[in-house]
């Protein structure tokens, strides 16, 4: 089943320990077929110099494990959570990569400071707040998709124009059209996380990107009329 959207998937979380995005198992990708209202994903636990294709899990939008022998991720929910919520989203991807961690257990966006941020977000990346208590207790997971949707639903984020999120005290997640584009931006988020803490560390006064160089930049390559890259035929 969706053996071609497992060959992707698994593809693409090949590319985090490539990328240097993840430690042992500190990371997974899934991919959605909305036509079918099926996603795949990586399995709890497994090295990925163990990872198979066929070790993938299959499973519906209600939560349903439709096809596996193995365990899904443990945030299985969560991505199950921003499919749902998120319609447009074709692949997401979870890591605990340094730099935008580090912002994450600092409670703070990812502000834009220069050109390589705005080429990808439209804005400053934005850091979720703690789960309470008892969010955590009754479904952990899940209401940490709940408050990734929360926090673009009450900012005016459209997660289209901002594909990641960092979750306080956690780590970021990242998505787009496909579960190999959700990991570039997923390496493209860890390179502005190291940046912006760069440019801090340059100059603790540093003050945002002009806003029309960040609608430059993001509308070049985005916008309705982009003209960033080679025209398709």
């Amino acid at each position: 089943m969706l053996e071609e959207l497992k060959q992707k998937v698994y593809e693409a979380n090949m590319e985090l320990p490539k990328r240097n995005l993840v430690t042992y198992t500190w990371g997974n990708v899934s991919g959605i077929d909305r036509e079918k209202g099926l996603f795949v994903i990586k399995p709890s636990g497994v090295e990925y110099d163990e990872l198979k294709p066929e070790d993938l899990i299959v499973m519906d939008l209600k939560g349903n494990k439709v096809e596996g022998e193995l365990n899904p991720s443990s945030d299985t929910e969560t991505h199950l959570v921003l499919y749902n919520a998120f319609p447009e989203i074709g692949g997401i991807v979870h890591t605990h990569s340094p730099f935008a961690v580090s912002w994450a257990q600092a409670k703070r966006d990812i502000p834009c400071y220069g050109t390589t941020h705005s080429d990808y977000f439209y804005g400053d990346i934005p850091c979720a707040r703690n789960l309470t208590a008892q969010e955590i207790e009754e479904a952990y997971e899940k209401n940490t998709g709940n408050v990734i949707v929360e926090t673009f639903k009450n900012r005016g984020i459209n997660p289209k124009y901002i594909p990641a999120v960092i979750c306080a005290n956690h780590g970021p997640f990242t998505w787009g059209k496909d579960a190999s584009q959700a990991v570039y931006h997923s390496v493209v988020l860890e390179e502005v996380a190291k940046m912006a803490m760069y440019t801090e560390q340059n100059d603790i006064r540093v003050m945002r990107a002009d806003q029309c160089i960040q609608d430059k930049h993001f509308m070049r390559k985005h916008g309705p009329n982009a003209y960033y890259g080679q025209s398709k035929k």
